[in-house]
């Protein structure tokens, strides 16, 4: 999520947008052309490089040659032109986040910028909201709203769960509530965690529990156009950064001890990485890899990859950096550079997405799916990819919805969906 350069003050219209361009107008999905099965010109996992060449060598007669080694044959991605995203809810009122609350229960949750928590059964839509604090969130601004919701690991004993919203004042709060059977008590409201907005726009709303069992949390620069007080790099600040806290100790909350500033004097100790523009959603795979996708400003849109278990302390380059293209510096080896990236000319506004781990589609297990709210585009990078060397060609455009795609989820089987935020539909992908 992010404002335009030209700010654009329609809400229903644009909750993303940054460069000034309309989304595609067509109501169905499109398949983009199948991938190729094997290594395409610009492949998603850059092939082997051979191994330099040595003089021949008489073999010892009485030594046996060592046994050709078979190189690593690349994934076979699948054809998108047997898969279509198929319509599971419509009415939603511009969705901003899905997720499942892995508690058996087989809820889908799908959270409305407006204040309310939605719940699927069954792939109905359920006409009771899950939470409802439209009373207390301020979402008159297209990026501002209810835009986060994460379920505590201990969900089902302690039926705690977690949202990021911005309030009438527009700042940011992370607050705790409390589930009691199917629905929650808005007055169980904990409120955790706040950060003053000086803009409107740039709010983050990234919100997921990692492996390690700690809240990360992904706040926007605070907003305007270029971080004109230049947040995203200040120690002092936790504006345009991902935060780690730990949820269940302190209050109230306690900081990780292996948190990266821990004890680095006059920097805020929740910071866990910086150098972010508008983290618009955050997701761990099953390794438990980090991915995070940040909005760009005028140029490129970028996806983000964390090893999993590493230390923190990572810095990826904004404001000096807009993906691996200079903003207002140039680039440093302190910097982490985007695993994919794509320029303006196929979209405006990246939207960050989830790996697949369901077994309705295998071909798909193991993808990380993201797209874009402006143009409807989706792509997919597969996980074990390693170094990239060209970002911008890294991943593989499979889909061309039309929609404007505002957030993806997994519900607890692992399928994966996305919202059409302009028209309120909620779409699971399947096989034709």
């Amino acid at each position: 999520m992010k404002a335009c350069n030209l700010f654009i003050g329609i809400s229903t219209l644009l909750l993303l947008l940054t460069a000034c361009g309309a989304p595609a107008a067509a109501p169905t999905s499109t398949a983009s052309a199948p991938p190729p099965t094997a290594a395409p010109a610009s492949p998603t996992v850059p092939p082997p490089t051979a191994p330099p060449s040595t003089p021949e060598q008489t073999p010892d007669v009485t030594t046996p040659p060592p046994s050709p080694t078979a190189e690593p044959t690349p994934r076979v991605l699948p054809n998108p032109e047997e898969y279509t995203w198929r319509l599971i809810a419509s009415g939603l009122r511009q969705p901003t986040d899905i997720t499942g609350a892995r508690d058996g229960s087989n809820r889908l949750f799908v959270l409305e910028k407006v204040g309310r928590i939605r719940v699927l059964v069954k792939d109905e839509l359920q006409t009771q909201p899950f939470l409802d604090i439209t009373d207390r969130v301020g979402s008159q601004s297209s990026e501002q709203g209810l835009l986060g919701l994460a379920f505590h690991p201990n969900f089902v004993q302690n039926g705690y769960f977690y949202v990021y919203y911005t309030d009438r004042s527009g700042d940011v709060w992370i607050s705790r509530f409390t589930a009691n059977g199917a629905t929650a008590d808005s007055r169980s409201e904990k409120r955790l965690l706040t950060a003053q907005q000086p803009y409107a726009n740039h709010n983050g709303g990234a919100l997921r529990f990692g492996p390690d069992g700690y809240l990360y949390i992904g706040l926007g620069d605070g907003g305007s156009q270029g971080d004109p007080f230049d947040n995203a790099q200040a120690d002092n600040s936790l504006l345009g950064k991902i935060l780690r806290i730990d949820v269940d100790n302190g209050d109230p909350y306690g900081i990780p001890a292996d948190n990266p500033f821990v004890n680095a004097g006059n920097v805020a100790p929740e910071i866990w990485a910086l150098g972010l523009r508008n983290p618009w959603k955050i997701a761990f795979d099953l390794r438990g890899f980090l991915w995070i996708a940040d909005v760009g400003q005028n140029a490129r849109e970028e996806i983000n990859r964390v090893p999993g278990g590493a230390p923190g302390g990572f810095n990826f380059g904004w404001n000096e950096m807009e993906g691996t293209r200079p903003y207002e510096g140039n680039n440093r080896p302190e910097f982490t550079s985007p695993v994919a990236e794509y320029t303006h000319s196929l979209g405006c506004s990246v939207t960050g997405g989830e790996t697949y781990t369901g077994n309705a589609l295998p071909a798909w297990q193991g993808i990380y799916l993201f797209g874009d709210f402006c143009s409807g585009k989706v792509w997919g990078l597969p996980i074990e990819t390693t170094a990239v060397s060209d970002p911008l060609n890294a991943a593989t455009l499979f889909f061309q919805t039309g929609f404007q795609i505002s957030t993806f989820g997994l519900d607890d089987a692992g399928e994966i969906y996305l919202a059409d935020y302009s028209r309120g539909n909620l779409y699971r992908l399947e096989k034709k």
